[in-house]
């Protein structure tokens, strides 16, 4: 076995004829350039790609096949250039009632091995999706009910940044996922946590414990991917490698989670929408410490606070640590032609952050940017609190980040 690097949660902005896919999401993320950016320059080696259940995408990828630059395996995936498995996923909206009887959103990746299954997927989605062309869009049906339409064409289930206060089961649907799945939370391995949490925060709540925790760039731009990912114990790059990852079974696991301090996340605290600005003091905040308006988007700290069931946050035996690290892109000194500088001589963004050492960039590069890179990598940084969907900013720049995150 050994190890490789996954992101699992890419969107796609639009078709290779130029059909909207994700609206919010970047013209040049397509099925070729993600998987192109991926082998060529981040050096990632299996790429969830989370909107391959639209029509338009599906005829991309059929096109892309039959160039002969990709092939589907038999255990499940599309390999690339022979360095990157994607695996074909949908992120589906559900609908949700929670405790209070009240409707949520939440959104759920669902994952699965061949083009054939995910086209199944997509015809029978029709029936409960106003658009299926379109990604995340809301289903009329709820995730207890999806899971299985998942399971029939033979995929998993992973709730998605699953704290975050809109579109999330943790943050607006339910205090327990078990709640919500019932007898089939069984069938779900794992969660993704989201840019506003981490491991810490997340093993407060003891019905997660049994969970794999997945951290994934949810990139809208091609240099966004693997802004966070994880580290994977694998036979081979293959779907049928990633569930045993997720299950945890013949010795696959997640080896490490890669991620920005949820801290930089931009709904990590409590923000009071009157005065616009994130709430200070003790969490759980519950309305404004300034004006006393309970107008507020929940911070994902100051949830997990509320719904926590561990008084302090303890990880069982299995979980991997949690690695705050910055991508190269939001590094303080390392401008464009820098990076497309280093890419060219160490070859990908991987083996620059996790391979080479202080010496071997200093010696092509000085002194300077090698130890920008190396406090990137030891998470060496001072930082503010995010909130209300406002990302902070690290210890030099103060614009930088809030423009290079969206």
């Amino acid at each position: 076995m050994y190890e490789v690097f996954a992101d699992m949660h890419i969107h796609i902005g639009r078709s290779e004829k130029n059909k909207p896919i994700k609206i919010t999401a970047a013209r040049s993320l397509n099925f070729a350039n993600i998987a192109k950016e991926c082998t060529d320059r981040k050096g990632i080696n299996i790429a969830g790609i989370i909107d391959c259940a639209s029509p338009y995408v599906i005829e991309d990828i059929e096109n892309f096949l039959s160039t002969g630059e990709a092939y589907e395996i038999e255990d499940g995936g599309i390999i690339y250039k022979d360095k990157v498995c994607i695996i074909l996923g949908s992120e589906i909206e559900t609908s949700e009632v929670n405790e209070d009887g009240k409707t949520g959103s939440a959104h759920n990746l669902c994952y699965f091995p061949t083009l054939n299954d995910i086209k199944g997927f997509s015809n029978e989605m029709r029936n409960h999706i106003k658009n299926i062309t379109l990604s995340s869009q809301r289903a009329n049906i709820s995730a207890y009910e999806l899971i299985d339409i998942v399971k029939k064409y033979n995929g998993i289930l992973v709730p998605a940044h699953a704290f975050t206060p809109h579109k999330s089961f943790y943050g607006n649907c339910t205090t327990s996922l078990k709640r919500i799945f019932k007898e089939k939370y069984e069938d779900i391995p794992a969660i993704e946590l989201g840019l506003s949490a981490d491991t810490n925060l997340a093993d407060k709540i003891s019905e997660l414990e049994d969970k794999t925790f997945l951290t994934n760039s949810d990139a809208h731009s091609l240099p966004k991917i693997a802004r966070e990912y994880n580290k994977m114990l694998m036979e081979n790059i293959s779907f049928k490698e990633f569930v045993k990852v997720l299950k945890r079974e013949d010795g696959r696991k997640v080896i490490c989670n890669y991620g920005l301090d949820p801290k930089l996340g931009k709904y990590h605290r409590t923000y009071c929408e009157v005065c616009d600005k994130p709430i200070k003091g003790d969490a759980p905040v519950t309305k404004c410490d300034t004006c006393d308006s309970r107008n507020i988007t929940m911070g994902v700290y100051d949830r997990i606070e509320i719904i926590k069931d561990k008084k302090e946050s303890k990880s069982p035996s299995h979980r991997p640590e949690y690695i705050y690290q910055i991508p190269l892109g939001f590094i303080p000194g390392l401008g464009g032609k820098t990076i497309e500088k280093l890419l060219d001589t160490f070859d990908t963004e991987m083996n620059i952050l996790h391979k080479l050492s202080f010496d071997d960039i200093d010696s092509v590069f000085g002194e300077k940017i090698a130890k920008s890179i190396i406090d990137a990598r030891e998470g060496k940084m001072h930082i503010q609190e995010g909130g209300g969907g406002v990302y902070r900013k690290d210890y030099k720049r103060i614009i930088y980040i809030l423009k290079v995150l969206m």
